[in-house]
């Protein structure tokens, strides 16, 4: 029985050989050949056509119509006549992340081609202290999000957004010792919006937001285009990573891209392009985590960083977890490891003010030393960048 050649576009290499192998020489011809036992001839073809009906591709049962990229059938529902001949066919399909992170990827590339390694070159710092290590936690920062003083307590939208973080981030970079080395680790929520459909992508929940999601967008590449430049004035490397959140898990990979491509012939700047919902960074004997907050709960973070990175574990003596998504002050100590969420700078949204949700506003650095861990830290309060 020879295979479907239509089935070689969901194959592997291997796969491909091995379909090839059979219409050719027959299943036991294929399985001598190639010197491999029939049952692993027929286990290659059996994954490649549960591959190809994932897509939507299994002729033999009545599946013809192909899912595009970047989702996957999730269900097939076929009306047959009296003759059991198919008259009608529902297909359902659904997102597949893998392949949308995929797609993104080479949307955004594509789109920021033209500014690939544009950006200026900053002097580094003449002298910095390689035994310490400043971290600059971003707590959800909510570009876009619209707030109004007389229904939430504050006023707050995208041209305040803008202006408090990178006042907030010149204090900051002020106070901080010239250690060798930044963490901009933003965590999460970076974006209010996911899209133009004012959502969260998840529950579908809606957002008050202010002016246009492509402005929204610029306005959040320009944030962090200068945040960036302010380290380098400091610090001799800038490593960045962007933590996806509940409200912008797929734009703010694609802002990682952009400032990956931004800073492409900066050595000096290293954009962390990972999808991981948990990121890990070592510094001496100091092991940072970060993941937004909002799919793990803490009291198993410690085990999972232990089981994520235990060879990081046992040669660290201090480890800590950043988190964001809570929008409130909060540090919980576990054996080995220290969980703390951030405050934000941003207001309250009308429904977080109706709930109740009265936390202060504020941005901090961290600074390790290599083998002590935490040694201080700065912190900037709303207050003061109001009576600026």
């Amino acid at each position: 029985m020879r295979i479907d050649p239509k089935l070689k576009e969901w194959a592997t290499e291997t796969q491909l050989k091995c379909i090839d192998a059979v219409n050719e020489l027959g299943w036991r011809g294929a399985a001598r050949d190639i010197g491999v036992r029939l049952s692993t001839i027929q286990g290659a073809v059996s994954g490649v056509k549960k591959r190809a009906a994932k897509a939507g591709y299994a002729p033999e049962s009545d599946m013809t119509h192909i899912a595009p990229s970047p989702f996957d059938v999730s269900g097939v529902s076929t009306h047959y006549d009296a003759d059991g001949k198919p008259t009608a066919q529902w297909v359902k399909t659904k997102l597949n992340n893998d392949k949308a992170y995929d797609a993104l990827k080479e949307w955004v590339g594509w789109l920021v081609e033209d500014v690939k390694g544009k950006s200026p070159k900053i002097r580094a710092p003449a002298r910095v202290n390689e035994d310490l290590l400043t971290v600059y936690p971003v707590g959800d920062p909510h570009l876009g999000m619209y707030s109004w003083a007389a229904e939430t307590g504050s006023d707050f939208d995208l041209e305040i957004a803008e202006r408090l973080m990178c006042s907030a981030i010149d204090r900051l970079v002020a106070c901080a010792p010239a250690s060798a080395i930044a963490l901009l680790l933003e965590l999460g929520d970076l974006f209010h919006a996911d899209n133009s459909s004012n959502a969260t992508p998840r529950n579908a929940n809606a957002l008050d937001v202010d002016t246009r999601w492509a402005r929204v967008l610029q306005i959040g590449l320009r944030v962090m285009i200068y945040t960036i430049k302010a380290l380098l004035k400091k610090h001799k490397k800038v490593i960045v990573k962007l933590n996806a959140g509940n409200h912008d898990p797929h734009t703010s990979f694609a802002l990682s891209l952009a400032l990956d491509a931004f800073f492409h012939l900066d050595d000096r700047v290293v954009v962390d392009l990972s999808p991981a919902v948990h990121w890990y960074y070592t510094f001496g004997k100091v092991l940072i985590g970060s993941t937004h907050g909002d799919t793990t709960k803490v009291a198993a973070l410690p085990g999972v960083m232990a089981a994520d990175r235990p060879v990081d574990w046992g040669g660290t003596t201090h480890r800590y977890w950043y988190l964001g998504h809570i929008h409130h002050r909060d540090m919980k100590e576990f054996p080995g490891v220290v969980c703390e969420y951030f405050r934000t700078l941003a207001a309250r949204d009308a429904w977080h003010s109706q709930q109740g949700y009265r936390a202060g506003r504020d941005m901090v650095c961290i600074v390790h030393h290599k083998n002590h861990g935490e040694v201080e830290r700065h912190r900037c309060d709303l207050s003061m960048l109001e009576a600026v």
